[in-house]
């Protein structure tokens, strides 16, 4: 058994935060957001300290996100997860929250030291983030119609992409117009997440965790799970044809529909773990291709 406090939480973010799968992401999401900012306005890549500040900001946040399920979500994962790392005792709850606490004054810091009014986007999150924590006073109603729980939740994305891409478009003015095609993808995306990670096959649901596949059916959730991304491929060729690359998101973009496609039909014809597992992943590298098309493709030479 581990018993430093570092291997514990070691142990910890391998299972509830995994930064092998984490740091990637969140690196090209909040480069992402940066990039379309300013090709969006006209005008050139910032500095890279302005990456850093993103990375810093969207890492941040999204381990305070965790530590907010943590509280949240304790009495539930007792009684039907025990095996998760707080109910099983490996870290207390008082620990993870107080790590979730040191990291306010960090992200405080970050967004003051690189231009202050970004302070008010930081705290717009934090005001989301409190309220989704609390389930906006409501629980059991909320917790009674799944898809305004999942609405309201996935609302905080495009609260962190507004941050992030303030990082560029705040010291030099106003967010550019077409900037709401961006934060309606990340929207979407944070629903294609959410729901690609809670289709289970039968076999792996748990009484009393509740899933989009034990709500609706697996086929119902699989096809809207399909639904989101068909969404957000949609969204992904309107900002790319506001970014200049519109035909060059159609092309990549259908490709990563095909393989969603594929991933969906398989999970529904064998409705087993495997397929359970490579629906999820494909939920989240479909996302991480979004962001690297949407962010990315319009500074590559030759790209049309």
């Amino acid at each position: 058994m581990t018993n430093s406090l570092l291997q514990r939480l070691w142990v910890y973010q391998s299972e509830r935060f995994p930064l092998a799968k984490t740091v990637p992401l969140l690196a090209i999401f909040s480069a992402a957001s940066i990039s379309i900012s300013a090709q969006l306005s006209d005008r050139p890549l910032p500095h890279w300290s302005a990456f850093l500040v993103g990375f810093v900001l969207a890492m941040v946040l999204f381990f305070q996100m965790r530590v907010c399920d943590e509280y949240k979500d304790l009495e539930d994962d007792r009684n039907f997860r025990p095996d998760r790392p707080i109910p099983r005792g490996l870290v207390s709850l008082g620990t993870i929250i107080n790590l979730g606490l040191l990291t306010l004054p960090v992200a405080a810091a970050v967004a003051w030291l690189w231009y202050p009014p970004l302070l008010w986007l930081l705290v717009l999150v934090w005001l989301w983030l409190g309220a989704m924590t609390a389930e906006f006073g409501v629980p059991h109603w909320l917790k009674s119609r799944p898809i305004l729980y999942l609405v309201s939740h996935m609302a905080i994305m495009p609260l962190i992409n507004l941050l992030l891409t303030g990082v560029e478009w705040m010291p030099n003015g106003n967010p550019p117009p077409q900037l709401w095609l961006f934060l309606a993808l990340s929207f979407v995306n944070g629903c294609v997440v959410e729901i690609g990670r809670k289709l289970w096959a039968p076999e792996n649901e748990i009484n009393g965790v509740e899933t989009y596949s034990g709500l609706w059916g697996p086929r119902v959730a699989a096809w809207a799970w399909l639904g989101c991304v068909g969404l957000s491929y949609g969204l992904l060729v309107t900002v790319g044809f506001a970014a200049g690359v519109g035909w060059a998101s159609i092309a990549i973009g259908a490709v990563g529909v095909g393989f969603c496609l594929q991933a969906a039909m398989i999970y529904l014809r064998s409705l087993s773990g495997a397929s359970q597992q490579r629906l999820d992943r494909l939920a989240g590298i479909w996302v991480f291709l979004c962001y690297a098309v949407a962010g990315f493709l319009p500074f590559v030479p030759g790209a049309f």
